[in-house]
């Protein structure tokens, strides 16, 4: 279970300065004010310190409004679409590059992950040790396609799990990434690291994925 490891008052640019030069990329989950100005003024931000490439947004899509993700899209490709799941994938038809953000405890979830499987994904393991099952049932699904998953887990055994599923599918460390929290699992990052995965550290003071 992703913990709330990042208050809003923390500097979401100033820290994904600090990652970026850990070698880690950054999913950034809070934007201020979280209203399509605090996230604009934070795009910007990001990009005018030379962030954006290392740097992905989570745009929340019930609390924005499809309107506004649209045009928060238009600042930067590297957004990643939460919020409920119809809401989510009506508009990620029109924003091809948008990572779809897929709740595994969900009761659609394994049906979105076939049909996102071709995209950028990124699948949060649930809160309870019973969704561990569905959760792995979403991997297998992800790991065999081809598109890009990011696995959001917090567990070192769900993690160990993403690796496997990983290698069995014959996935390249830059074909997929792990999501993980911000102060927490630090020597799970650094050990990471140092085996050639590709991480992505949440910041902001939602879980992974938005939801608190």
């Amino acid at each position: 279970m992703f913990a709330r490891t990042c208050s809003r008052t923390a500097d979401p640019v100033r820290l994904a300065h600090e990652l970026v030069a850990d070698g880690c990329a950054v999913a950034v989950e809070d934007g201020t004010g979280d209203d399509a100005a605090g996230f604009a003024e934070l795009i910007d931000r990001l990009t005018a310190d030379g962030l954006a490439a290392h740097c992905e947004v989570t745009l929340d899509v019930d609390r924005l409004g499809a309107s506004a993700v649209r045009g928060l899209a238009a600042r930067t490709p590297a957004i990643a679409l939460t919020g409920s799941p119809d809401a989510v994938d009506d508009l990620a038809g029109s924003l091809p590059d948008a990572r779809v953000v897929v709740h595994a405890g969900d009761p659609s979830a394994e049906s979105r992950c076939r049909a996102l499987a071709s995209r950028r994904v990124r699948l949060v393991a649930g809160r309870r040790r019973s969704a561990d099952l569905a959760f792995v049932r979403c991997l297998n699904v992800l790991m065999a396609a081809d598109g890009h998953p990011a696995v959001a887990v917090s567990g070192p055994r769900l993690i160990a799990i993403a690796g496997e599923r990983a290698a069995w599918n014959g996935r390249t460390p830059d074909s997929w990434e792990h999501v993980l929290p911000y102060r927490a699992l630090t020597e799970e990052r650094r050990r990471l690291l140092a085996g050639g995965y590709a991480v992505r550290v949440a910041v902001g003071s939602r879980r992974p994925g938005g939801r608190s």
